[in-house]
């Protein structure tokens, strides 16, 4: 609703426009209104949840030492490539195994950086007089829009990229990110008489 209220941003250099975000037509045909004051509205209540729900959460993983499994190390970045070679099965290569693998360390970490930054863009342009250290630290008031607004695609892509793997992944998957806990099955019970043959020597 904030961006419908003012498309300002596009793809392009000086008065040359490649794309558009979006077309006249859009607008027209979904008949959209400039609702700016309820979407200001809206993203402040939604603002703070998600500042208040990652403040906790990086507290948690502080307290608990979760922290030590979420963090990059200097393996991260090569077998993130391995991970999104297999992922992509352009290699047969399975990569080393863990809670989270070296390419879910990268983007978690990545986007707890990227959660502190939309807070501190997003107060550079909602005071930029009062915020005017912060706003200047940020290349200025226009470049403090522009990276705010980047930075809400990368949360899209984020979402649409873990949403995607998460159904490839299966049920069971997303079951267990929503639950906390994933359900296994377990093999049947043989019959009293049945006798089961093992490899071992005792």
């Amino acid at each position: 609703m904030i961006y419908w209220a003012n498309d300002v941003y596009k793809l392009g250099w000086g008065d040359k426009t490649l794309l558009k975000f979006f077309p006249d037509s859009f607008y027209a045909a979904l008949h959209l209104d400039a609702r700016l004051a309820k979407g200001m509205a809206f993203h402040f209540f939604f603002m703070w949840l998600f500042f208040v729900n990652g403040f906790l959460y990086v507290l948690y993983t502080i307290i608990s030492g979760e922290w030590r499994l979420l963090l990059p190390n200097r393996k991260s970045f090569k077998e993130a490539f391995q991970v999104l070679l297999h992922d992509l099965h352009l290699s047969k290569y399975e990569p080393p195994k863990d809670k989270y693998n070296a390419a879910q360390r990268i983007v978690y970490t990545a986007i707890i950086i990227m959660g502190f930054g939309s807070l501190a863009t997003g107060l550079a342009i909602y005071k930029p007089i009062q915020f005017q250290w912060l706003c200047t630290l940020l290349g200025g008031y226009e470049w403090a829009r522009i990276e705010h607004f980047v930075l809400t695609i990368g949360y899209v892509l984020f979402f649409i990229i873990h949403i995607v793997q998460v159904l490839l992944a299966g049920w069971n998957n997303f079951q267990a990110m929503v639950t906390g806990f994933e359900v296994e099955s377990l093999p049947p019970t043989p019959p009293d008489n049945t006798i089961i043959k093992t490899d071992s020597k005792e």
